[in-house]
């Protein structure tokens, strides 16, 4: 295993989901605008605020259109295999790209088994409010009372931990991470020691008075759902979520494991640490071999995904993240109340920017649609669903990142989206 595991390790999973979100949310065709691990706001895009839901409209559907968009985009972008599921009430399309497996005549699916990274992180806080809603926790609860260990914890919210704004240090941005990820990609991490990394940094900044992506929210978060729910957080995804949306395909691993169930592509990524270190994307000239097909990317496939935990080591297929996409917004998973108050925690991550990035109780917004992206070593995914329009629309590579930095399903579903919807005068 190559050393260039450190770069997806870090940054992939801090920075990807706030970049896709303001990049996503003008629907523009520009490139995606930079996110920077170390700032406390996310980053600003370069267009328009998008339209609200009330001015949305949506475009005419035409199939052979967004077919042709999607297979042109996943062609720029490099990526061996992609695959896309979109419903509007206009239409539905399923469409696949590529191979599974570089090299070799594996069509992809939408029954596939993918990694989808951060999507993990829908799991985790919609059973945290599913507990808050049967009265085992509050949305105020200082994360102290679960666990007495953490850094400021007497002021930090569960609420706060769920929507970025904890100002706890991001394990994935540590050194030591990254290191021994290098040495053993395979290696089986325990939360705690995720934990440990952590804080033994000082927090970005005090609670509540910034916002910092950070999957060791999420992690505290598993951590207490498992205490609260009395049993393994896989248990509680299977039945909690899993079970009652009918997802067939979707799993929990084990922390020992780094297995995909069968059918699922392989996953790859290009690039090693020290090109990359404070930069995702290729030098020029790798950037050319890679598009002349003389640079080959890594199969990352059989990386331990345990490093990720609750924030992010979950493994889905795109069918049943069409389910979830529109159960995270139609209210099948919470009560009409807490549902509300979800939809509606969507706050600008930059209070300066209210055109930008959007987060809140474990969801995201991208222009009108709601839900969450994912990346990790080899696998990139879009999930997101409109609940005033009605339109779901769900993307994945099995290229992260590509060989610019950028987020390939992102800017393939940044494309789509702009041709599903047009703004009414």
């Amino acid at each position: 295993m190559t050393r260039n595991v450190q770069v997806s390790v870090r940054a992939a999973m801090t920075a990807a989901l706030v970049a896709a979100v303001a990049a996503t949310a003008s629907c523009s065709s520009g490139p995606p605008a930079p996110a920077s691990v170390s700032s406390t706001a996310a980053p600003v895009p370069t267009s328009t605020a998008p339209p609200s839901a009330a001015t949305a409209a949506l475009q005419p559907f035409d199939a052979a259109t967004l077919r042709a968009d999607f297979e042109r985009t996943a062609k720029e972008v490099l990526v061996p295999g992609a695959m896309m599921l979109l419903e509007t009430p206009n239409g539905a399309l399923t469409a696949s790209y590529g191979t599974g497996i570089r090299d070799a005549e594996r069509p992809v699916s939408a029954e596939d088994h993918i990694r989808v990274g951060s999507v993990t992180k829908t799991w985790t806080t919609t059973v945290i409010l599913q507990l808050v809603q049967e009265g085992k926790l509050a949305l105020g609860d200082p994360v102290s009372k679960y666990r007495p260990d953490v850094p400021n914890g007497d002021a930090i919210t569960l609420e706060q931990m769920m929507t970025m704004r904890s100002g706890l240090f991001n394990y994935t941005e540590t050194l030591e991470l990254n290191s021994a990820m290098d040495k053993e990609p395979q290696r089986a991490w325990k939360p705690d020691e995720l934990l440990a990394l952590a804080f033994a940094h000082p927090p970005y900044f005090a609670p509540g008075q910034g916002f910092h992506y950070s999957n060791t929210n999420t992690v505290l978060l598993g951590l207490i759902a498992e205490k609260v729910g009395g049993k393994p957080l896989g248990d509680l995804f299977k039945e909690r979520i899993f079970e009652p949306l009918g997802l067939k395909g979707t799993v929990f691993p084990e922390i020992s494991s780094n297995s995909i169930p069968e059918p699922h592509p392989h996953g790859y990524f290009y690039g090693d640490n020290v090109l990359t270190m404070t930069n995702p994307a290729l030098p020029e000239d790798m950037q050319k071999e890679a598009t002349a097909g003389t640079l080959a990317p890594n199969d990352v496939t059989d990386v331990n995904p345990s490093w990720a935990w609750a924030a992010g080591s979950g493994i889905s297929t795109a069918a049943d993240l069409l389910i979830l996409g529109e159960a995270l917004v139609n209210g099948k998973l919470l009560k009409p109340d807490l549902q509300q108050k979800r939809l509606d925690s969507v706050t600008p991550t930059n209070p300066d920017n209210p055109g930008g990035a959007s987060y809140g109780l474990g969801i995201a917004k991208f222009g009108n649609l709601y839900g969450h992206t994912g990346e990790l070593p080899g696998f990139n995914t879009f999930m997101g669903s409109d609940p005033t329009n009605g339109v779901t629309l769900v993307v994945w590579t099995n290229l992260a990142p590509a060989a610019d930095g950028k987020d390939p399903a992102v800017i393939i579903a940044r494309s789509l989206i702009g041709k599903v919807y047009r703004a009414s005068s």
